[in-house]
């Protein structure tokens, strides 16, 4: 990663800019206002394809209070295979973040990888989806939904922070 700081919860997300892959600019700030769940993603990983559903069901719920901005960060998956997984998993749109900026502006390691950013652009939630993992197959916790609740909810999220769970981001050489 090309920065090494701590991004810590409770202070300000980094804002950025990306394109989707219809090349529409996607600004984070431009969503002041909303709660935004930003999910590092991946086109190839089973974790991420898993996450996926279970937030496709949720946005159902939260409706237009809640952004949902999937960002591609891997640089071995080409436009063309993140078009085709996301049509496939019918996710509204995606950003592409072919060289890794913003995932390591966010210290994103894995898909998926979670950030929940509050109304007034504070970022409030960073981690896994859910408490599975390979011993752990079925949730037991829902990170995600418990934390956007909390918000939605005008309360902070608990746990703030917890290890993210997945495949890991695969970077473009130096």
């Amino acid at each position: 990663m090309s920065e090494l700081f701590e991004l810590p919860v409770n202070q300000e997300a980094p804002d950025f800019t990306l394109l989707d892959m219809e090349g529409n600019s996607h600004n984070l700030h431009d969503h002041l206002g909303q709660i935004v769940v930003l999910n590092f993603w991946s086109a190839e990983c089973p974790w991420s394809k898993r996450s996926d559903e279970e937030i496709l069901q949720y946005l159902n719920e939260w409706k237009a209070g809640v952004q949902y901005l999937p960002i591609a960060s891997n640089a071995n998956e080409s436009q063309e295979i993140i078009q085709e997984e996301a049509n496939a998993r019918q996710l509204p749109f995606m950003l592409h973040d072919p060289e890794q900026r913003v995932a390591d502006l966010y210290q994103a390691v894995t898909t998926p990888h979670i950030f929940v950013i509050d109304a007034d652009g504070i970022l409030r939630y960073k981690g896994a989806t859910n408490d599975v993992t390979f011993r752990q197959p079925e949730a037991t916790v829902n990170y995600l939904y418990n934390a956007v609740e909390a918000l939605l909810a005008g309360t902070s999220p608990d746990p703030a922070e917890t290890p993210a769970y997945g495949c890991t981001i695969v970077r473009a050489a130096p």
